[in-house]
């Protein structure tokens, strides 16, 4: 077995120790650390080194042929101790950077104590003393912990680290508890060199937040806890407000010297500030947020909407406002970062008050229609009552007292329901069949207006019982009106929505006026169905009594009666629901709309009269020429004839008023401000009549 060379007796260790084999460098140093200081410790180890160097140098010199021998007995030794040298040195390299650390662990910890035990001997504690004095002196002792706490977590697992950590704790504790001390201090005399000594500590030694919490619960916490009362909110009308008030005040007069010493404030010294200090963001707004979510419980309820909404909008221009009293745009942004900001705005259930908006709202619209067709009250902009819960709803999506806006896309989509809806309703008012049930329950038809109360005409008896449905003129009417009324006002909605949306950065308003024109053209695909109603129930009404016409040779035919010199009473009749169109319709539709369906009824109605009034001409053609040769035969068994001019006959009289049927309808065609030339079929209609007229007055010369 190798022996090593015998060192000096005043060498600190062993040399044994090195030929072991549970040898471990840690515990060498240890070992060694407790009978000598580490440079003396150094100083042994590298005589000893110098020892072995010559040692080694006598021992090759001794069997020098053996040396050489086994030198070429070792081939591709060289390689394997190429190898170990990279190991071996980076072995070395650690050990020697951990015994650096090790002894600048110890020597920050002697060099605190030996700062703490010179300005504490005299004093019983580091408060006690010279506050500014105290400040530097923790700014010196700061530095160099900084430089501890460096070293001492790149020793983490150092046995004599763990030795030495009883002391970095006691020296944590009095550094601690000095800052705090001191701190409370200047903010109490609201000493700015403390304050800023105090806070250059802390960011010295990585502490920012501790500072932060420290004033929050020494500073901000009690003023919180005296000025957030649920008992004061709730017993005053504008409690909340005044509350709010209350906190905004607490910036400027309380957090002034905070403000000026790291920079928040306008008069801050730029040259002497303490940067890394956000005391609103960290210590005043999550104050602020606990006091409110521990001591106003009820403040985000949704249960009653109108009081939430007016909760919600004072709670959030107070946001706004404490977003203002923060120093620069990157204050505001780590204060929107926040966890209590997102805490506080979480807080607020907006889905539960959509949704009983969305009740409120679309319940009213929902009640109305089921009530059906009723009229509106006096005054309104509308004539259904219907069409103006729908422009009420709409506006009260957009109002100030019920739209929100992180809300703005659930109204927006509401907005478009509303429209749907009502379109729906009109769509299906105007498709469905009429029957008992449907007449009574669904479709309750309008009152008679104050210009029609006093008799009922023939319109109103006919409205129960026409056709296929059961609503009246005036019905449809005022259909036509709103929905006419409500597409001119689409453009009036669209800036009440861009008004809403600019306020809260939308841009893309396209988007918006694309999805109401689309509303605006699903209401007019109503507009066919309902002039076809029209059309159908005011042409079901006046062929009934134009049918009559097939009634007027049983008038005349051996009557007696007189030549006819006015227009028949069946006339009037027909034309009666046309004209009651017009003066009820005055002003409420356009002039348009209601010549477009007069020239669609006359038209229709005009193409069936013709029909009726050919087959009645033609029954007295064949009348006339049966009677002619009834007659003849007469004269030939007849030894005499009379030979008396007896006037017009009956069939010429039938003529004569057919002619003067049809061109009173031409009168009262243009009185209702259309021109007898755009009815269909009226020109061929005249010419029947025409030629009738002149065959009659060719009859009564000849007679």
């Amino acid at each position: 077995m190798m022996t090593l060379p015998k060192g000096p007796d005043s060498l600190c260790f062993d040399k044994d120790e090195f030929m072991k084999d549970d040898f471990d460098v840690d515990t060498f140093v240890a070992d060694c650390r407790k009978r000598v200081q580490l440079e003396e410790m150094r100083e042994d180890l590298e005589q000893y080194y110098r020892l072995l160097k010559t040692a080694m140098v006598e021992l090759i010199n001794k069997d020098y042929a053996d040396f050489v021998n086994l030198s070429t007995n070792l081939v591709g030794m060289d390689k394997v101790l190429n190898q170990l040298s990279v190991p071996l040195g980076q072995l070395r390299e650690e050990v020697l950077i951990c015994v650096l650390r090790l002894i600048q662990v110890v020597r920050s910890v002697e060099k605190i104590e030996k700062i703490l035990h010179q300005n504490t001997k005299d004093t019983t504690s580091l408060e006690t003393s010279s506050p500014l004095l105290a400040g530097q002196i923790l700014e010196r002792i700061a530095t160099e912990f900084n430089q501890l706490q460096f070293h001492a977590v790149q020793s983490k697992g150092m046995p004599l680290l763990d030795k030495v950590r009883p002391r970095i704790a006691g020296i944590t504790a009095m550094l601690q508890q000095s800052l705090e001390g001191l701190l409370i201090q200047g903010l109490q005399t609201s000493n700015v060199d403390i304050v800023r000594h105090c806070l250059r500590t802390y960011a010295t030694i990585d502490k920012t937040r501790d500072a932060e919490a420290l004033v929050g619960q020494v500073l901000i916490k009690p003023y919180m806890d005296e000025v957030i009362v649920d008992q004061f909110v709730k017993s005053n009308p504008n409690g909340l407000k005044m509350m709010y008030a209350k906190l905004l005040e607490f910036v400027p007069h309380h957090c002034r010297l905070l403000r000026e010493v790291t920079g928040g404030a306008v008069s801050s010294d730029k040259a002497d500030i303490v940067p890394g200090y956000d005391f609103l963001v960290n210590s005043v707004w999550p104050e602020i947020i606990r006091g409110i979510e521990e001591r106003l419980p009820s403040l985000f309820s949704p249960g009653n909407p109108d009081a939430f909404y007016e909760r919600y909008v004072v709670s959030m221009d107070f946001v706004r406002k404490f977003e203002r009293q923060c120093g620069s745009q990157a204050s505001v942004k780590r204060l929107r970062e926040h966890a209590s900001y997102q805490s506080f705005h979480n807080k607020w259930n907006l889905p539960v008050y959509i949704q009983l908006r969305f009740k409120e709202i679309a319940g009213s619209l929902e009640n109305a229609i089921a009530d059906g067709l009723v009229t509106a009250p006096v005054g309104g902009s509308y004539h259904l009552q219907v069409t103006e819960v729908l422009w009420s709803c709409v506006c009260r999506c957009w109002a100030d007292q019920v739209y929100l806006a992180p809300l703005a896309h659930r109204f927006w989509k509401l907005t478009l329901q509303l429209l749907s809806r009502y379109g729906t309703f009109l769509t299906e008012v105007l498709t469905k069949t009429s029957s008992p049930e449907t007449s009574k329950d669904s479709v309750r038809p309008l009152p008679s207006s104050a210009s029609s109360t006093s008799s009922r005409t023939s319109q109103d008896a006919d409205s129960e019982n026409s056709g296929p449905t059961a609503l009246s003129t005036k019905q449809l009417v005022f259909i036509a009106a709103d929905v006419d009324k409500l597409q001119e006002q689409i453009p009036d909605i669209t800036e009440m929505i861009r008004v809403k949306l600019e306020a809260v950065g939308f841009q893309n308003f396209a988007i918006v006026s694309e999805a109401l024109q689309d509303s605006k053209t699903s209401l007019s695909s109503c507009i066919p169905t309902l002039n076809s109603r029209m059309t159908q129930h005011l042409k079901e009404r006046s062929i009934r009594f134009l049918k009559n016409a097939s009634e007027v040779p049983r008038l005349y035919r051996r009557t007696n009666k007189e030549v006819p010199t006015r227009a028949s009473a069946y006339m009037d009749n027909a034309l009666r629901p046309l004209h009651q169109l017009v003066t009820d319709s005055k002003n409420v539709v356009k002039d348009s709309i209601i010549q477009e369906w007069l020239r669609i009824t006359l038209s229709e109605c005009t193409h069936r009269y013709f029909e009726t009034i050919s087959d009645v001409l033609s029954s007295v053609r064949k009348m006339e020429e049966s009677l002619k040769r009834l007659k003849q035969a007469r004269k030939t068994t007849t030894t005499s004839t009379v030979g008396v001019n007896a006037g017009p006959s009956d069939d010429s009289k039938i003529r004569l008023q057919l002619a003067l049927d049809v061109e009173y309808l031409g009168e009262q065609i243009q009185k209702m401000g259309l021109q007898p030339s755009e009815i269909t079929m009226f020109s061929s209609l005249l010419e029947l009549v025409q030629e009738a007229r002149d065959l009659a007055s060719v009859e009564q010369t000849g007679s």
